[in-house]
């Protein structure tokens, strides 16, 4: 399933996805891949891009129901 909700921080953010990549130490490939639908990351890289997008996981990724 695709990650709108975390393109949606990253572009709130005017953050591309090669910036985001350097501030949590992956490559811009890994966070096309998770904005895709086609990774899961790590809760070790799921919660650096929390913090580096000032969310919490429940924001970017975990559903309600």
């Amino acid at each position: 399933m695709k990650n709108l909700r975390l393109k949606a921080a990253r572009a709130g953010l005017d953050l591309s996805q090669q910036e985001l990549a350097d501030l949590v130490g992956v490559s811009r490939q890994t966070i096309s891949a998770i904005e895709k639908g086609d990774y899961n990351p790590t809760i070790n890289l799921c919660i650096a891009i929390c913090r580096s997008l000032g969310k919490t996981l429940n924001d970017l990724f975990w559903d309600d129901g």
